[in-house]
């Protein structure tokens, strides 16, 4: 069973800093574009970076020169590192990824979990 486990979330105060992670697991050929998104309460959810197998980023505009999204490739790992957080940036974040089982494969899409991140005093 292929899936996805974000972690890395928690309690931090505004201003500080957290780095996520998302690790993905079972019969995996290989892994297209990763990505990170959240969903506050109330709210869609919605975008947050992206990055593809050759390294190519996108960020949505209110998370980037805050936000970095990285990748290892050889540990089919995501990583966010999220720098100056503000409140608004509490959420439910969630890691993406489309992959291939085989190198013949259709293109699958899998959500992770997700993981709470709170910016809070």
């Amino acid at each position: 069973q292929v899936q996805l486990v974000e972690s890395g979330g928690g309690l931090v105060q505004p201003g500080g800093s957290l780095r996520l992670s998302c690790a993905a697991s079972g019969r995996i050929f290989s892994i297209n574009d990763m990505g990170w998104y959240r969903q506050a309460p109330g709210k869609q959810r919605e975008l947050v970076a992206t990055i593809t197998s050759g390294g190519s980023t996108n960020y949505a505009d209110s998370m980037k020169g805050r936000f970095t999204i990285s990748r290892e490739n050889a540990k089919n790992t995501v990583y966010l590192q999220m720098n100056s957080l503000k409140p608004e940036d509490t959420a439910v974040y969630y890691c993406n990824a489309a992959y291939k089982k085989f190198s013949w494969s259709v293109i699958y899409g899998i959500w992770g979990r997700g993981t709470q991140v709170t910016v809070s005093s």
